[in-house]
């Protein structure tokens, strides 16, 4: 297909890939991920979702290459996760992966070495640690990774001394 022009953009006719090569895409889109290219997995999970709109493998994987692009991307990207997050089926997946986007956002905050962000980042990890919880309270499995996600952030928050942030005592002027 030849792209089209617009005054200031091209735009192309995306190109279908066939249901049968689904999961081998999926595969693939997992394995890109762990090489560090989670735009490359991002694409992929859009393709087999513009062919299967309700694939959870497809969601997750896609979720999760959004929140590898944490602190490099804009803060839509958070809350694009956040919102396949809420589309999930599973209740247990719903709540695990809110935690992850939000452990993910502190490890992102902590890394940007910016003004008050050991207080985001302390924000970040609570709120992770909380969705833990509750996911681990309606694990029906010998499911360990809430308990071990929320030993992560617990052991963060006290390797990097994170702590709440102050809150403002400012007089108040009448």
């Amino acid at each position: 297909m030849r792209p089209t022009s617009t005054t200031s953009e091209t735009v192309f006719e995306l190109k279908p890939i066939s249901k049968e090569g689904i999961e081998a895409s999926l595969g693939k889109a997992e394995h890109y991920r762990l090489l560090n290219q989670p735009r490359l997995a991002e694409s992929i999970c859009l393709d087999v979702l513009l062919i299967d709109q309700n694939n959870q493998r497809a969601s997750v994987v896609l979720l999760l290459a959004l929140t590898d692009q944490f602190g490099q991307s804009s803060s839509k990207t958070a809350n694009q996760a956040l919102t396949i997050a809420k589309g999930l089926k599973d209740e247990y997946a719903r709540i695990y992966y809110t935690g992850i986007i939000h452990e993910r956002q502190g490890a992102a905050a902590l890394s940007s070495g910016t003004p008050g962000a050991d207080f985001d980042a302390y924000e970040w990890y609570r709120e992770a640690m909380e969705f833990y919880e509750k996911a681990d309270a309606i694990n029906k499995d010998d499911n360990n990774d809430p308990v071990l996600r929320w030993n992560t952030c617990a052991r963060i928050i006290m390797e990097y001394h994170l702590r709440e942030r102050p809150s403002d005592n400012f007089p108040i002027l009448e």
